[in-house]
């Protein structure tokens, strides 16, 4: 099992490239299921999650193909062999749960795992059904799986979300371009990934209007077709090196960033003492003078800040002058990083979903183990900081989420690499 040691201290100057979005590649590829014609991505990202994807539309007879070194997938779903999404692949990744509906909307009908638990809390899908059967969609749950059935079609419908929901929202979305008569989405996530996946759906047809607004109405159509589309940029990937710099000094250029896929984080990154520049290549970060200061985060669906960037901005408020609080409201358990942050000399106390650091002048090296992905790469981040050397072990979860980082940070100064554990 690898591990990655840094070698901390190093400002970091230079430029980072910003990978096509995960979350947002990982609802486009069940778009395929909607049509028998082609779909392709571009500015895909290389990751472990996009791979399970793979594996899990392919289960079902899709043709999916990746081209130019991963970065273009060509997909295919114009003859399906199955409707049975399996618990053996749907259990390694959460986002299987978007192929229900597109499956139940072209052919009516869907067996599909549930996903099981999460390390960073129980995250149900009982949205996602909910919008189904409000679209007609008659479901059973037996044996660990939803049978779906709309022997007729779907149907339109007005749904309102009792709770914003990123995955319910796609996965309805998803669902009400092939139904008959016009949904209306209310309460809907209004995530830039979500915007992302409605302009692919445009293109292949489908018309859609709202998107990125609490209310997204969808006039169904009897078919969509092919299209080819780019992944918008990762703004978690892009949040995650935005600290990079902030965190060691520097000066780096995250290439492609854009502020508006992050305007909650830009403001507190501000507040903190970091100069964030939009630039025509991208946004240039630095710190604008001396130690950083403490500030409080709240963690909200957007545009508030976004919950897989807390464990990051915790590891740089480590360091800042004062006391921070940060306040989870998205997932419980979401804190796990936090003790091994403490290993490393942080002040961190939690209770219940809000964390009180108390920034140190600096962290120690340590050895430390992963919890989960976003808390993965905190842990690199603090290792960039910290006085000695850190190993963070369990970096199997980095891969679902971060493609190249030892490249990435090395190619602009940072002493990292990885290894293979004995």
């Amino acid at each position: 099992m690898d591990q990655i040691m840094i070698r901390g201290g190093a400002p970091l100057t230079g430029e980072i490239p910003i990978a096509g979005a995960k979350n947002a590649c990982l609802a486009l590829m069940p778009a395929t299921l909607l049509t028998d014609e082609p779909l392709t991505l571009t500015n895909a990202p290389r990751l472990s999650d996009i791979r399970t994807m793979t594996t899990l539309l392919q289960s079902l007879g899709a043709e999916v193909s990746a081209l130019h070194r991963g970065k273009v997938l060509a997909l295919s779903s114009h003859r399906l062999t199955s409707h049975r999404a399996d618990y053996d692949i749907v259990r390694k990744m959460r986002a299987s749960i978007l192929v229900l509906g597109p499956l139940l909307a072209r052919h009516g009908q869907a067996e599909v795992s549930l996903p099981g638990g999460c390390a960073i809390g129980a995250r149900p899908v009982d949205l996602h059904l909910q919008a189904l059967e409000a679209m007609g969609a008659r479901l059973e749950l037996r044996e660990g799986y939803v049978h779906a059935e709309a022997p007729g079609g779907l149907k339109g419908a007005v749904f309102e979300f009792p709770k914003v929901s990123v995955g319910a929202t796609e996965n309805a979305l998803l669902a009400a371009t092939l139904a008959k008569g016009t949904t209306v989405l209310k309460n809907a996530a209004r995530e830039p990934e979500i915007v992302d996946l409605a302009r692919c759906l445009r293109a292949m047809g489908a018309r859609i209007e709202g998107e990125g607004t609490g209310t997204i109405t969808i006039e169904g159509v009897t078919a969509l077709g092919g299209a080819t589309h780019r992944v918008v940029t990762d703004r978690i990937e892009l949040g995650t090196y935005m600290l990079a710099p902030a965190i060691t000094g520097g000066d780096v250029t995250c290439l492609g960033g854009r502020l508006d896929l992050l305007p909650a984080f830009a403001e507190k990154l501000d507040a903190a003492g970091i100069t964030v520049e939009e630039t025509d290549r991208g946004l240039r970060v630095a710190r604008k003078n001396g130690r950083l200061s403490a500030v409080d985060v709240t963690t909200e669906p957007f545009p508030g800040f976004p919950t897989d960037l807390q464990a990051q901005m915790m590891a740089l408020l480590c360091t800042a002058e004062g006391t921070s609080r940060l306040e989870e409201t998205i997932f419980e358990n979401r804190f796990m990083h936090a003790p091994e942050l403490v290993r490393m000399g942080a002040r961190i106390d939690v209770s219940g979903g809000t964390a009180t650091v108390t920034g140190v002048g600096r962290l120690k090296g340590a050895p430390v183990m992963a919890t989960d992905l976003r808390a993965s790469v905190s842990l690199i981040l603090a290792g960039l900081a910290a006085e000695g050397e850190t190993v963070v072990s369990r970096v199997y979860h980095l891969d679902r989420g971060y493609e190249k980082v030892e490249q990435k940070l090395g190619a602009c100064g940072a002493h990292i690499e990885r290894m293979s554990a004995e």
